[in-house]
């Protein structure tokens, strides 16, 4: 897998054992254009796999960048590959919810990612509304499986844009 854009564009991220679905080139690119510039905004990327998602809001400018991943097995591959971000980037390995519950603080934009088989997705948007982890006019985003829905509105979060990328769904909600 490779970067996409800004600072770090080409490089190469490794991808970790166990069970992953990288984003899609494409879609990253979109997501990330939809999303404009990042500079000085703060990111947090759960369910976060490689760690690539959170590498590029980090090329594109996003600090401070926080990752969380429960799998520790992911954690050698995820620590190699932010290894070369110049910005602050950390990993919490941790369950997401448990994250959402504890970390007591609101982020720019965050980002979910969720296994595609995972029941339950809407659980972390309402945790996330509850907790107030996104501040208010940020963003939420979740990638998602296209059979799957969620409401236009979950508290004060509200839809603002959907994207369809072949079997997968982008939703994003500002929070109001």
């Amino acid at each position: 897998m490779r970067v996409t854009g800004g600072l770090y564009r080409g490089r190469t991220v490794k991808c970790p054992k166990g069970v992953i679905r990288p984003a899609m080139d494409r879609m990253r690119e979109s997501m990330f254009s939809i999303l404009g510039d990042l500079e000085g905004l703060s990111f947090l990327d759960v369910f976060s796999g490689s760690g690539m998602i959170g590498i590029e809001a980090a090329s594109r400018g996003a600090s401070p960048v926080e990752l969380v991943e429960k799998d520790k097995i992911k954690k050698k591959t995820i620590l190699e590959n932010i290894s070369w971000v110049d910005s602050q980037i950390k990993l919490n390995l941790m369950p997401g919810e448990v994250y959402i519950r504890s970390c007591g603080r609101d982020f720019d934009i965050v980002h979910f990612d969720p296994p595609f088989p995972m029941k339950g997705k809407e659980k972390f948007l309402q945790l996330a509304d509850k907790h107030g982890i996104v501040k208010p006019g940020g963003t939420l985003m979740m990638h998602y499986p296209d059979e799957e829905s969620f409401d236009e509105r979950i508290g004060s979060l509200r839809q603002y844009d959907l994207r369809k990328y072949g079997r997968s769904m982008l939703i994003f909600y500002t929070r109001e």
